[in-house]
């Protein structure tokens, strides 16, 4: 029977997941603060955002498969705790180390909750519910990108340019209290124990958990994201790319030891030959490689290239983030009935979004639209936020057994880090090069032009798996 508390577990994981996600783009819009604050070097604030990234994507896999074995709910608790901890210290730091660490241990959090939240989904909701559900989860992910640049310059302009932004780490504190005492109190009990499922072997000791397969993966994960969010550190940065693929195979192998051993792997490597899983997770690491890029640009182009403010940057995206939400609640009801067809709607959309916005760009540069005709066409990129993320989400993890619910969901989201770094350092690198021949209305159409081939690429991928749903 389903938990009668279901939709008010549902409640308290997008209120935590929101708090989580915003952080990761209400910073942006902070950085000039923190520099004028605290004094910061460039290569302070490139950490401000690197070290979070890093922290974050390393331990999602390990955090999601700890969860599957000792319990959800508990682990959920911790990573709100510690993300709200650290985002108090983020906020009273004194100079720019102290709140590099500070956003080292928020990234820790962060990482430990999300995978949780999916797991708990994929445990708590069955059939069209789950479906529903995870229209909610794809509307926090969606609403969360576009309003924290508003939220931010809104902060930032009560509170002024020297201290506004200790208060975009303040305002977790309520959020993450009130998260941490309705978890407490609705979650299933006791929190360390979850229900039995069947097949799963009961876990007994910490090699359950495997400890040399997560270090390998973790390690492996830091490699390759090293030199995508760490842009100033030479060339010599590039050799952790060869470095990383190695530890990757490295893990591999250590998986299928451990299953040889009859041992629980952290991810059983025979979910790969699931195809609708296989399929999902690469959709949704390219499509993080190409569309997490258009905020991004979107912020440069409005300030740098146009001088516009914070908050008229951020506010450019609120339309989008309104329709992206309200995409998601009806891709989620729908995706049942729909299936891959929906996430292939939703590509186009995005490519109709990304080309009108080219269009929008390149008729204000010869004087014949404002720039904030923007605010129309960015709004098809979040109808194709909401009919893309949650959508793939569900179809993604629909044959995925329970028992690893939290490490399926950690590596989905662990490609989605690794695309997201590596589009921002290809794409943005890109949109400078092009911005040091030509002005930055052709920058920015380079960008979005480079973004539209990656969407296609994620496409393909859709049409592959739609090919193999109806050959099943």
């Amino acid at each position: 029977m389903p938990d009668p508390r279901r939709w008010l577990i549902l409640a308290v994981l997008m209120v935590a997941l929101f708090m989580s996600l915003i952080d990761v783009s209400i910073v942006n819009v902070a950085l000039p603060s923190i520099q004028l604050g605290l004094d910061a070097s460039q290569s302070q604030l490139q950490w401000v955002l690197s070290g979070y990234a890093l922290a974050f994507g390393v331990g999602l896999v390990a955090a999601g498969r700890a969860g599957d074995i000792y319990g959800r709910g508990a682990l959920f608790i911790s990573g709100v705790a510690i993300f709200t901890v650290s985002s108090i210290a983020c906020g009273f730091a004194q100079d720019a180390n102290l709140l590099n660490i500070a956003r080292a241990f928020q990234g820790i959090g962060s990482g430990l909750l999300n995978p949780q939240a999916v797991g708990m989904i994929q445990q708590h909701f069955r059939g069209e519910e789950r479906g529903r559900a995870f229209g909610f989860f794809g509307a926090a992910v969606g609403v969360s990108v576009a309003i924290g640049p508003v939220l931010g310059g809104s902060l930032i302009n009560v509170f002024g340019m020297e201290h506004g932004w200790r208060w975009v780490f303040f305002v977790n504190l309520p959020v993450g209290i009130a998260a941490i005492v309705l978890a407490a109190r609705w979650f299933p009990k006791p929190l360390f124990d979850n229900q039995p499922v069947e097949g799963a072997r009961a876990p007994s000791v910490i090699r359950d958990l495997d400890p040399g397969g997560a270090v390998l993966l973790g390690l492996a994960v830091f490699a390759l994201l090293l030199p995508f969010v760490e842009t100033g550190g030479g060339p010599w940065m590039w050799s952790s790319l060869p470095v990383g693929l190695a530890l990757v195979a490295a893990w591999l192998w250590w998986e299928r030891r451990q299953k040889r051993r009859d041992h629980n792997p952290m991810v059983d490597l025979d979910i790969f030959r699931v195809a609708s899983f296989a399929n999902g997770a690469l959709l949704v690491s390219l499509y993080f490689v190409g569309i997490t890029s258009v905020w991004v640009l979107l912020a440069l182009y409005m300030q740098d290239g146009l001088g516009h403010t914070a908050l008229a940057a951020g506010l450019i995206g609120l339309p989008s983030a309104i329709l992206s939400g309200v995409a998601a609640l009806w891709g989620g009801r729908n995706v049942t009935r729909l299936g891959r067809k929906l996430v292939i709607g939703g590509l186009y959309i995005a490519l109709l979004g990304l080309a009108t916005s080219i269009l929008v760009v390149w008729l204000r540069s010869i004087g014949l639209a404002s720039e904030w005709w923007l605010l129309l066409t960015l709004g098809f990129i979040g109808v194709a936020q909401g009919l893309v993320i949650s959508p793939n989400q569900t179809l993604t993890l629909a044959d995925v057994p329970l028992t690893y619910a939290g490490s399926s969901g950690g590596i989905m989201q662990t490609g989605q880090r690794i695309g997201t770094s590596v589009g921002i350092a290809v794409i943005t690198a890109l949109a400078f090069r092009v911005l040091a021949s030509s002005g930055w209305s052709w920058a920015f159409m380079a960008g979005f032009a480079a973004i539209m081939v990656v969407v296609v690429a994620t496409l393909f991928v859709a049409y592959r798996d739609l090919h193999h749903r109806q050959a099943a």
